[in-house]
């Protein structure tokens, strides 16, 4: 058991957070969340909407909650893409603007749940937001901004798609947190993509067509790496690197003990398993079967 303090007098009994707590809830979180960049109705939406491409269709579903920034706001705010596939999206704002793609977004949400059978009850569904509701009122927004963004919009009138919403928020809150421990370790955009792909858990050749990064700027990367010892001579992750990305890891879930404090170790545990259902239901559709590892939060 990994104990994190948080002090907090007016809670005896509840100042501590057990990280593998943290850890198994943000795998639940990123799970529940993880079908809407996959299922056919999210390009039906995209189509609708004027665009085909799926690259930028992503950028923009999942970036819609910032408003019609620029595209470099969004690269920003995504870190791991290279400009220009993020360059891609401009002009998709012009195409329909961002209020129409969160409505499209929450129609993907809905009609992909109903679809492969989430069975949550009304009483699971109200217990669920008692213990997500007050996860997202406290949280501390300050340099999370797609976690801040997303908890500006406004909740549909579906409990369903509320409460997935509300999953979204904390499933952006944990990304955003882990790349400011990316950037704390001197791990930029491509490097940790190189990292991560090395595990053979993350298809190099999804990460390339998604991301972007042409070959002199992966082989740079690749360098870094290996200067760091994190990747051996023949790009193969060493035990360093290994052990530098779980510390990663636990720095990630040190930030998210704060977010989960409200509701305790029992109500995180208790959340997680609430949401299980929109998991099962897809992974039993078939959803997740060409997904090699649930991405990690970033």
């Amino acid at each position: 058991m990994r104990l994190h303090p948080l002090p907090d007098p007016a809670r005896p009994g509840a100042d501590r957070m057990d990280l593998d707590t943290v850890r198994a809830v943000s795998r639940a979180v990123t799970a529940a969340h993880l079908f809407i960049h996959l299922v056919p109705e999210t390009a039906e939406e995209a189509a609708g909407l004027g665009v085909t491409d799926p690259g930028p269709a992503y950028l923009a579903f999942r970036s819609a909650a910032l408003g019609a920034v620029p595209w470099q706001v969004t690269l920003a705010a995504f870190y791991n893409f290279s400009p220009r596939a993020v360059r891609a999206m401009a002009g998709v704002w012009d195409t329909a603007p961002p209020e129409r793609w969160r409505a499209a977004r929450f129609r993907v949400a809905g009609r992909a749940m109903r679809r492969v059978g989430v069975r949550l009850t009304d009483d699971h569904l109200a217990e669920a937001r008692s213990l997500i509701d007050p996860v997202v009122a406290g949280a501390d927004h300050a340099g999370k901004v797609l976690a801040a963004a997303h908890a500006s919009v406004a909740l549909p009138a579906d409990p369903l798609v509320a409460l997935w919403q509300q999953i979204t928020v904390v499933r952006e809150w944990r990304g955003d947190a882990h790349l400011v421990v990316l950037a704390g370790n001197g791990l930029g955009p491509c490097d940790c993509l190189v990292l991560h792909t090395a595990t053979g858990r993350l298809s190099t050749a999804l990460v390339r067509a998604t991301r972007q990064w042409d070959d002199e700027e992966w082989s740079a990367a690749t360098a870094r790496l290996v200067a760091r010892g994190w990747l051996d001579s023949g790009s193969r992750l060493t035990d360093a690197g290994s052990a530098a990305r779980e510390r990663m890891e636990a720095e990630t879930d040190e930030h998210c003990a704060a977010l989960w404090a409200p509701i305790g170790d029992a109500g995180t545990r208790r959340f997680a398993s609430l949401i299980a259902p929109i998991t099962e239901a897809f992974t039993a559709a078939g959803t997740y079967q060409a997904v090699q590892e649930r991405p990690a939060p970033a």
